[in-house]
Order: structure tokens, then C-alpha cells, then sequence
């Protein structure tokens, strides 16, 4: 379920930041946010996890995912979801709503991990969390400018 959860995130959410960036920059700060999401969940391993814990290998692509997530409440925020409620019904949310809570629950979460680590499933938590973040703070460093010639619109 997670496997499918990151794609189906990744397809919703992806194709419009790579539209943003471009390939190329979208690889680029894809990986980056990888490499945010391994760094803070190996942080909070090292200082705070099980004497075991450093043993278990980080793999996945969920915090680059959740990079992406970022990346898209900072190009979209307008952007809206269709977001299937229960068996028949499909209702538009704001995106910003949508990964907002998200992201509340990873850091929720993520916390109780501390107190009942066994209760994680062995989901990286503070990879989503840190991949959300690089997204939020680096999307722009990513974002091409304007082509010489053509004024930005002051929208």
C-alpha cells in the first residue's frame, strides 16, 4: 500500500512540478530532496532510535516523493485535488488543505514514533518530513526564469 500510495502521489503531484522545473531540473532537485530525506531521518536515527536501529536500511523513494509534495503547495497553491471520500463520492479539495494535513499527520506520526517505535510499520517518517521541507524551502532555487526578452508578469 505504501508502493502504491508514493506513485499514485507522484503522478498526481509530480507531472505538474516537472512541468515547472523541467526535466532536468526536476531530476535534479528529485534527488536532492532525496538526499534531504535520507539525511534527516539518518539524524534522528542516529540520535534518537534504538541501539539496533541504525542497522535497518532507509529504502524508498518517499521522501523525494514528499519533496515533490512541497515543491507543489509552493508552484500550485491554488491547486485542487479530486479526492475520493467514500465509495461514490469524489470531492474537490484545495491541495494546499490536502498535503497541509498530510503533512500534519507524518509529523504527528512521526512523534508517537519515539514514544512506540514498534507502531511505525517501519515507515520513515522524518524522511517524509524532511523531503516535504527541502521541497517547501528549495522549489524556487529549481524554478527556470523568465527567457531574456520577456517581462515577468507582476502577478
Amino acid at each position: 500500500m505504501h508502493l502504491l500510495g508514493n506513485m499514485l502521489f507522484l503522478w498526481i503531484f509530480g507531472n505538474n512540478v516537472e512541468d515547472t522545473l523541467g526535466r532536468f531540473r526536476f531530476v535534479v532537485f528529485y534527488l536532492g530532496a532525496g538526499v534531504a530525506a535520507a539525511a534527516l531521518q539518518t539524524v534522528v536515527t542516529l540520535g534518537w532510535g534504538a541501539p539496533g536501529d541504525p542497522a535497518i536500511p532507509n529504502v524508498g523513494a518517499s521522501g523525494a516523493i514528499a519533496g515533490v509534495l512541497g515543491a507543489y503547495i509552493v508552484l500550485h497553491p491554488g491547486g485542487i485535488v479530486l479526492t475520493w471520500i467514500a465509495p461514490i463520492f469524489i470531492v474537490p479539495v484545495p491541495a494546499f488543505l490536502y498535503l497541509g494535513i498530510w503533512f500534519v499527520f507524518q509529523l504527528v506520526a512521526g512523534s508517537s514514533s519515539f514514544v512506540a517505535p514498534e507502531e511505525s510499520g517501519g515507515v520513515a517518517y522524518f524522511a517524509h518530513i524532511g523531503g516535504f521541507v527541502f521541497g517547501l524551502a528549495t522549489v524556487r532555487l529549481f524554478t527556470p526564469r523568465s527567457p531574456r526578452g520577456v517581462p515577468r508578469s507582476s502577478w
